[in-house]
């Protein structure tokens, strides 16, 4: 009878998924040698895939192979980490558990420490090191100390730089901020433990993992990366910096190819459905959705695609309940705590959406959205001074952002300080342009809109009409872009286009208040203006023409999910318009 044919046997077993035969076998092998380390580590191993935890975990700690090596001590902590037993796992982790003094130790004693770990030396297993640290740091993730985590997980990826799991935790929670995972990817040992033709390949791959919403940024693959062009991973990390950069088409392109060829790619599937949330396609995300639910009813993700379907519709109330189960399946699931707030926000339930933003703060420390939402809120509440400050906020997290920069601007218009305004709506559009520079996407119309605002109050109406007519190309049928040059005009004393823009607006926008105030007065200013026909009476009517100054208030309405009052009268107006 050979041993080494059996242990194969598990081997096979193992390796065809077929778990319960494996662990019958094992079980057969340890007893014929006597308990080989080798022979018992595999045993556990067995019983860890189908789900015996427990009984991994004791056959581990009374065989003392926690107390002997480290692959023992990892498996005995994954078993008591998967029954959710996390002090008890940071214990063994750490190897300072106790418990084990009550344990029965049947051969321990009778052994050689040396002639143990000689056989310790056969279990086929690297780095361990590594995988402790990762499963340190989800311990402490679970126990919500995730600052213990973060470091936990550096350390996982310093010992082993193609730990990719340890690196994907640390930007899928969101640990850091844009430039603190731009210093970590920088210090990572890559250079001693990759050899030198994988160096920049690996970096780059890391690299286009990093946040990808604190500022525009280039599309381009490196070099480098060529040979990955029609890698799922690679594409989708493309669409989502389309999707960052406001090409919505683009992205959406690309993540329906993905989905083509992976109908469940996990990383895929929430930009994809961000995009359909953004193109307004319910259909096809009503459809999604219940695909999703219908197989993957324990994912996150399919309740985050429902929740979107009925906020997309404008069923906020059902929206919520689905969101929120998708955080009860996660609760770190940061895309669903944003939309949970958006929901609030888009009934004007200011003080919930703020608490949901403040949430997804409180769990995204690395993230600046929460922080921007929040100060979109007391924008919306006239709150301007604690508008700013959270702004100022999510600027020191992400400062290149132009969606902060360019609400930063907002905050300054409405306190009347136009010099700064335009110096946060000009350090914006100058960070879209950098990446866009023939064509800007139609998101950053209220932008160049607000521009154009603000330079009218500078009375620079020259600079203030190309703003305006910029967005009027993004967006045609904008009647607050024609109303807007209409008033420059005014403004200008060029009555005749001021009259011809106002028609252009309530053409487009019949209900528009401010336009059809303004078009009565530019109408009488131009008669006031014009002279009498030729062969008539010379005398003119003495017409008084009294004009009284009177706010009207009109809503504008953008591609955000936050509405604006806009207040415009004679000498003045700022339409200002928030962005997502």
């Amino acid at each position: 009878m050979s041993l080494e044919r059996f242990r194969s046997l598990v081997r096979c077993y193992i390796d065809k998924h077929q778990y319960d035969s494996a662990v019958f076998w094992a079980d057969k092998v340890v007893t014929m040698s006597k308990g080989d380390v080798h022979d018992v580590y595999m045993l556990a191993q067995s019983l860890y895939h189908t789900k015996q935890y427990h009984r991994a975990a004791h056959l581990i700690r009374n065989r003392r192979l926690d107390k002997t090596h480290k692959a023992g001590r990892y498996l005995a902590a994954k078993c008591l980490e998967a029954v959710q037993k996390w002090e008890e796992a940071l214990n063994v982790l750490e190897g300072c558990d106790e418990s084990d003094i009550t344990i029965f130790q049947p051969r321990i004693e009778e052994m050689k420490l040396e002639d143990q770990k000689d056989e310790l030396d056969r279990i086929p297993l690297q780095n361990v090191e590594s995988s402790m640290s990762l499963l340190k740091g989800q311990i402490y993730e679970a126990l919500e100390n995730r600052i213990q985590a973060a470091e936990c997980y550096r350390q996982a990826i310093f010992e082993d730089v193609h730990c990719y799991e340890a690196f994907e935790l640390l930007v899928k929670h969101q640990m850091l901020t844009a430039d603190e995972e731009k210093d970590l990817l920088q210090s990572l040992p890559i250079s001693e433990q990759c050899p030198l033709e994988d160096l920049e390949f690996v970096r780059s791959l890391y690299q286009s993992i990093l946040k990808k919403y604190d500022k525009p940024v280039s599309t381009k693959l490196a070099d480098c990366l060529i040979s990955l062009g029609n890698n799922l991973d690679i594409q989708t990390n493309t669409a989502e910096r389309h999707y960052y950069n406001c090409d919505f088409r683009t992205s959406y392109k690309i993540t329906r190819s993905v989905l083509e060829s992976d109908p469940f790619h996990e990383t895929c599937l929430p930009v994809h459905i961000a995009t359909l949330v953004e193109l307004k396609k319910s259909n096809e995300l009503f459809y999604l959705a219940h695909r999703l639910v219908d197989l993957h009813p324990d994912k996150a993700v399919s309740w985050f695609a429902v929740g979107c379907y009925y906020y997309l519709v404008g069923k906020n109330e059902p929206a919520r309940r689905f969101l929120s189960k998708a955080t009860a399946i996660d609760r770190l699931y940061g895309p669903a705590w944003l939309a949970f707030g958006h929901s609030f926000a888009a009934e004007g339930e200011h003080d919930q959406a703020m608490a949901a933003y403040f949430t997804a703060s409180r769990l995204m420390k690395g993230c600046h959205l929460p922080l921007l939402y929040v100060g979109l809120e007391y924008g919306l509440t006239k709150n301007f001074k604690l508008a700013d400050k959270f702004f100022s906020q999510a600027l020191g997290i992400a400062s290149s952002d132009p969606f902060v920069l360019h609400e930063m601007g907002v905050v300054a218009f409405h306190n009347g300080d136009w010099e700064t305004a335009a110096t946060h709506f000009n350090e914006a559009l100058g960070i879209v342009q950098n990446i866009n520079s023939q064509t800007l996407a139609d998101k950053w119309e209220p932008l160049l809109n607000n521009l154009g605002h603000v330079y009218r109050k500078l009375k620079k109406y020259e600079e203030s009409l190309e703003y305006h007519r910029q967005a009027l190309i993004l967006s045609p049928q904008n009647p607050s872009t024609f109303s807007a040059i209409g008033y420059v005009y005014a403004l200008m004393s060029q009555f005749s286009k001021a009259i011809d823009y106002f028609h252009k607006a309530l053409g487009v926008g019949r209900d528009d208040t401010f336009s059809v105030t303004m078009l009565t007065h530019s109408i009488e200013q131009y008669i006031g203006e014009m002279s009498p026909c030729t062969g008539g009476s010379e005398t003119v009517p003495d017409l008084e023409v009294v004009v009284k100054e009177e706010v009207v208030a009109t809503t504008e309405k953008s591609n955000s999910s936050l509405d604006m009052e806009v207040e415009m009268d004679e000498e003045d107006s700022s339409l200002s318009k928030l962005l997502m």
